[in-house]
């Protein structure tokens, strides 16, 4: 199993306080990517910029996908930018491939009806009780990547810390991309407002 799988089971799992919009867990879900990545040796850092390393064989589609798609070209990609650019549309692409799989079930309806695949659960599967099991344990990077996203609502408010300079670095970056998309979100929601009051008023005279 890979972070962003144990990820993805996490913010399906039916016990979850709160299902994590779209945009934000695919920000997540990539900068987990960049982790993995990271404990590979496929990558480093130097600051803040991604330094390829050497490219490993990776058995998941989706993780070799994300490794193939480093800038391996200086001044090389900041994490920032590279969660922006990469978490594109992944959770679509991590669902369909988890359900291609086997890994994921339709149900009859649940929180995820805004996504086209709104029904789906995750099976009964060892992979979906390890990714239980580590984030109930604590373990601190699925407990940091889970904080900005609101899952466990205030269980995961104060994740552990984590020591690792290079995965800190990249949870950071998660954490401050998660927060100006909400940002925007709520941004873009109060000038709809502000503009279909104007139309209200309107309609008085």
């Amino acid at each position: 199993m890979t972070t962003p799988r144990d990820l993805l089971f996490v913010a399906l799992d039916v016990e979850a306080g709160r299902t994590p919009e779209h945009g934000e867990l695919s920000l997540a879900l990539a900068g987990a990517e960049l982790i993995d990545l990271l404990d590979a040796n496929a990558l480093g850092l130097d600051g803040d910029r991604i330094v390829p390393g050497f490219r490993p064989a990776v058995a998941d589609r989706l993780m070799d996908e994300a490794a193939s798609s480093l800038d391996q070209q200086p001044p090389y990609e900041s994490v920032g930018d590279w969660l922006w650019r990469r978490g594109r549309g992944l959770t679509a692409s991590y669902l369909a491939v988890l359900e291609a799989e086997g890994q994921l079930t339709r149900q009859g309806g649940g929180r995820w009806k805004r996504f086209r695949t709104g029904e789906l659960k995750p099976a009964d599967s060892p992979d979906r009780r390890a990714a239980v099991d580590r984030l109930t344990s604590d373990e601190p990077v699925l407990t940091a990547l889970v904080a900005p996203l609101g899952i466990l609502g205030e269980a995961a408010a104060d994740p552990p810390e984590v020591t690792d300079e290079a995965v800190a670095t990249v949870l950071g970056a998660v954490d401050d991309a998660v927060r100006e998309l909400q940002f925007e979100r709520q941004r873009r929601a109060l000038d709809e407002e502000a503009f279909s009051n104007i139309w209200r008023g309107y309609d008085g005279w």
